[in-house]
């Protein structure tokens, strides 16, 4: 499974998407784990995170970044940096 981040996207490719209509998720410095039941989306406001896949690399994430979480993912989120996101589960 893998994480797929595209950096700095256009602002013309997040209004195809309909980012700025998501929910927004906040989160203070922290570190926790995480399984995705279902694919996300997201779009990094803020912050900075670290995102580690059961049995794969780390994946270094913070603002700006345009990121697709695949659906039965478990991993470790390590926020180093307090995070603030639109996201969408598909």
């Amino acid at each position: 499974m893998e994480i797929k981040v595209e950096h700095q996207p256009t602002q013309e490719r997040l209004n195809q998407l309909g980012v700025s209509k998501w929910a927004i998720w906040q989160k203070e410095v922290s570190k926790f784990p995480w399984t995705y039941d279902s694919q996300e989306t997201c779009y990094f406001l803020e912050g900075k995170v670290i995102v580690t896949p059961d049995g794969g690399q780390p994946v270094q994430i913070g603002k700006g970044d345009l990121v697709i979480f695949p659906a039965g993912m478990s991993c470790i989120w390590e926020i180093t940096s307090a995070v603030k996101k639109h996201y969408l589960f598909d």
